[in-house]
C-alpha cells in the first residue's frame, strides 16, 4: 500500500505512479500542421471520464498550438453537450458520414469556442448505425474512409467512444495510433482493464497492426482513500510505464464546467485539474511523437 504521506501537497498524486513528476518541456511550436496522430479514448465502462478528458485534453493541445479536431461516437452526445452543441441544431453528424460515404467530414465540423480545436457532433441518430453498418463490406473502416479527407488539416484527432465494444467502437480503434483509456480508480474498472486491452490486441491482429496503447490515464483519484491508493498501485504494478504520469483527481470544477459547456482551462485556468490536464497533453505529445 502506498505511503500516505505522499499526500501532503495537491501535486503529489503524481507520485503514485511510482515516478517522479518529470519537468517536461514546453512543446515547440510547429512549422505546419498535420498529418494528424488519431487518438481513441477507449473504455467499455461508463463514467470514468472518457467525455471530460476529450474535452480537456483536446484543449490543452490546442493551448500549446496544435490543431485539434474531436469527434463524438457516443449516441448520448455527451461530448457535443458538453462543449454547449445543441442536438437539435445538428443538420450533418458524424452518423451521416459513417452511413453515407457521399458526405464530407468538412460539413459536419464545427467550430468550437476553444481556438484551434474543432468538433464532428453526435446525437441519438448514431445508435442506428451499428445495424445499418452490420452488412456493410469493410464496415469497421467506415470511420477511416470519412476521416481520410482532413487528416492533414490537423495534429490530433481524438475520438471518444461510447462506453461499449461495439462496431462503433471498433470503427474507432480500426483507424486510430493510439488508445488512451481513462480508468476511475475503483476496483471494477480495474477488472475490465482487462477485457479492454485483449479487445486492443484482437483489433491490432486482424484490423490495424499499427495500433498502440498511448497509455492508462488514472481519473477520479481521491487521495483521500485507501481504497484509491490501492488500486493506483495495483495498476502501476500490472502496466507500468503505460500509466501516464498525469493523475485526474475528483474535484468539483468538472461538473461545472460540462454545465458550462467549456474545458476547465477556459472555466478555472488556475485550478488543480487545469495543471493536470496540461501535464497529460505535455505526456501525450511526447508519447504520441513515437507512434
Amino acid at each position: 500500500m502506498v505511503n500516505a504521506t505522499l499526500f501532503d501537497k495537491p501535486e503529489d498524486e503524481y507520485a503514485l505512479t511510482g515516478r517522479k513528476r518529470r519537468e517536461l518541456p514546453d512543446p515547440e511550436p510547429l512549422e505546419h500542421h498535420g498529418p494528424a496522430k488519431i487518438l481513441a479514448m477507449c473504455n467499455q465502462k461508463g463514467g470514468v471520464g472518457k467525455t471530460t478528458s476529450t474535452i480537456n485534453l483536446g484543449a490543452c493541445l490546442a493551448e500549446a498550438g496544435r490543431k485539434v479536431l474531436l469527434v463524438d461516437l457516443d449516441p448520448q452526445g455527451a461530448l457535443s453537450a458538453g462543449l454547449g452543441i445543441q442536438h437539435d441544431e445538428l443538420d450533418l453528424t458524424v452518423y451521416n458520414l459513417l452511413v453515407d460515404q457521399s458526405n464530407s467530414i468538412r460539413d459536419a465540423i464545427l467550430s468550437t469556442r476553444v481556438f484551434g480545436m474543432d468538433l464532428v457532433p453526435a446525437n441519438i441518430d448514431l445508435s442506428a448505425a451499428e445495424i445499418q453498418l452490420v452488412n456493410e463490406v469493410g464496415r469497421e473502416q467506415c470511420l477511416a474512409r470519412a476521416l481520410r479527407e482532413v487528416r492533414r488539416d490537423y495534429d490530433y484527432i481524438i475520438l471518444d467512444c461510447q462506453p461499449s465494444l461495439g462496431l462503433l467502437t471498433v470503427n474507432a480503434l480500426a483507424c486510430s495510433q493510439g488508445v488512451i483509456i481513462p480508468m476511475e480508480c475503483e476496483y471494477f474498472s480495474l477488472r475490465g482493464l482487462a477485457l479492454l486491452t485483449d479487445t486492443v490486441e484482437k483489433v491490432r491482429d486482424r484490423l490495424n497492426f499499427d495500433l498502440e496503447v498511448l497509455g492508462i490515464l488514472v481519473t477520479m483519484f481521491d487521495r483521500r482513500t485507501t481504497h484509491s491508493r490501492e488500486v493506483m498501485s495495483r495498476v502501476v504494478e500490472v502496466f507500468g510505464e503505460k500509466v501516464f504520469d498525469a493523475v485526474i483527481t475528483r474535484t468539483v470544477r468538472f461538473p461545472e464546467t460540462s454545465v458550462a459547456g467549456e474545458p476547465i482551462i477556459t472555466w478555472a485556468p488556475k485550478s488543480q485539474g487545469a495543471d493536470q490536464y496540461r501535464y497529460l497533453a505535455r505526456e501525450v505529445i511526447e508519447r504520441a511523437d513515437r507512434l
